[in-house]
């Protein structure tokens, strides 16, 4: 029997049931209302075997999407296009075709083990008018899942976990990624405030387009997917299921891209966080708290990001010597003291691996820096920073790469020589691609190829002069010590020569 044949059967009784009881309710006690409202929900469940349970949108202290709303509704969305008469179509980013999902209070049925049950997808609109700071939504939307009470059990265990599991993989399966910034705290509050705002992460760059060594490239890979089968292993040796990895090397090196190709691997979101704009450890904290699993947290030019290095405290020290006597600059100074983040190296350093970093899990963690030899080795140590990664100047393995994506080809005559001058001067990824890629329709493989030979040599030029430079600066600098220790040699020599005639004169001090 269906649901609505079943309404049918039962839904007069039901009614003037309903009736009786709103009339009851106006003219008895409360007390007495109260006792036998009971007899009449026994009544009520008596003349109706079926059980209800309601999965609604938003739940919690904060109103926050419910994750079992979100998969009932992927699970459904696989069963609506042949159980449901009435739809409600979509275009997603990417997909050519209408995506289809149930309407509002559509009834759609489903089976299991042999048991049907029904799903309705009820939309309640709110039609008071009040007026709130945090006005709340005007509509709530939640699924009501209806069986008969002999199979409770079956429904409440095995079948809930079923299509929690179904709708989960749904999600992983069609979901779009996304690439998180942290917001200021001024606007975490309010409605519809969030700490993280996002957009799509469609960024193209993966470990076959990366211009990088094979070999190290594989190693990278590997490590990866170790980690990302390692659940059973991290809870094992008893660590936080995450991994720190710190990338290094001169700018235009790859650092950004290597990221991408990161999280393009292991099909995980990313979070770019940027830490000026974080006021304190607690701040940094809260912002961990709200990141997802499956996640890559990324802090760029850590080096420059904050002083965390104790330089922060010795300009505090120097400030407090020279105070400012002028009022109202003394003003602006506190102003913009308070302004700058105190987010300090033992409140990063419990971001990596303190208690709250266990926190969720399936995280990489990465750091990139300019200059590695800055950053205090606590930071960047092993068990922190897990993997280091140097960035290096273009080799000609990577060249190969580059003109593979920039000129699809393999092999040119040219090749030995740009492979010589690679190995004779130093050149960043991103300068040999700016140099290998057309910037015309007219330029061919053997013309952008001159032009990163052209480059080349430039370079190495330049890095010659530059090395003549060096040289002659520290050949100076030796000459000018050198006379300054004759003069020193002589000054004493004359000082020795004047105290013997002295001392030949008879005159002793």
């Amino acid at each position: 029997m269906g649901m609505g044949e079943l309404g049918t059967n039962v839904g007069s009784v039901l009614a003037s049931v309903m009736v009786v009881w709103a009339i009851f309710k106006d003219h008895f006690p409360y007390r007495l209302s109260g006792h036998i409202e009971k007899y009449i929900q026994k009544l009520v469940r008596f003349v109706y075997p079926y059980i209800e349970i309601t999965f609604h949108e938003l739940a919690g202290e904060r109103l926050k999407r419910s994750e079992a709303f979100s998969a009932i509704q992927n699970y459904l969305s696989t069963k609506a296009t042949s159980k449901a008469s009435r739809f409600k179509a979509d275009v997603v980013k990417d997909i050519k075709s209408l995506v289809l999902t149930m309407d509002d209070h559509e009834e759609v049925p489903d089976e299991f083990n042999g048991v049907k049950v029904w799903w309705v997808l009820n939309k309640h609109e709110n039609k008071s008018r009040s007026i709130s700071y945090y006005p709340v939504s005007d509509e709530k939307r939640s699924f009501k899942l209806s069986f008969h009470k002999r199979h409770r059990e079956l429904i409440t265990g095995p079948y809930i976990e079923h299509v929690m599991s179904e709708g989960k993989a749904v999600s992983t399966e069609n979901r779009q990624r996304k690439l998180y910034s942290n917001n200021p705290s001024k606007n975490w509050y309010g409605w519809k405030r969030t700490k993280w705002s996002h957009v799509f992460f469609e960024h193209p760059s993966t470990f076959d387009t990366l211009a990088m060594e094979t070999k190290k490239k594989e190693e990278i890979k590997n490590d990866l997917k170790k980690f990302r089968k390692g659940k059973e292993y991290y809870t094992k040796i008893g660590k936080a299921w995450k991994r720190g990895y710190l990338l290094y090397g001169p700018p235009g090196t790859g650092k950004s891209s290597m990221i991408a190709a990161i999280a393009n691997f292991l099909d995980y979101d990313v979070y770019d966080l940027e830490l000026t704009t974080v006021m304190d450890n607690t701040e940094l904290r809260n912002l961990l708290i709200e990141t997802s699993s499956k996640s890559v947290i990324v802090i760029e030019d850590i080096d420059c990001s904050l002083d965390l290095t104790g330089q922060r405290l010795k300009k505090k020290e120097k400030d407090g010597d020279e105070e400012e006597k002028d009022p109202i600059k003394k003003k602006e100074k506190e102003e913009s003291e308070n302004k700058d983040s105190k987010v300090t190296l033992s409140g990063l350093l419990n971001f990596i691996d303190g208690l709250w970093s266990a926190c969720g899990g399936e995280r990489i963690i990465v750091f990139t820096t300019n200059h590695v030899d800055k950053l205090d080795p606590a930071l960047i140590r092993r068990g922190r920073m897990d993997k280091h990664i140097e960035m290096s100047y273009c080799c000609f393995e990577a060249f190969r790469v580059l003109a593979k994506n920039y000129l699809d080809t393999d092999s040119h005559k040219l090749y030995v020589k740009i492979e010589s001058l690679l190995g004779e001067t130093n050149m960043t990824p991103a300068d040999v691609a700016d140099n290998l890629m057309p910037k015309s329709d007219e330029e061919g493989v053997e013309t952008c190829l001159n032009n990163l030979i052209e480059a080349l040599v430039d370079a190495k030029k330049e890095e010659a002069r530059k090395k003549a430079e060096e040289e002659a600066r520290l050949k100076a600098e030796r000459e000018e010590k050198d006379k300054e220790e004759s003069a020193e040699e002589a000054v004493k020599v004359d000082e020795n020569s004047a105290n013997s005639v002295v001392k030949e004169n008879g005159f002793h001090k």
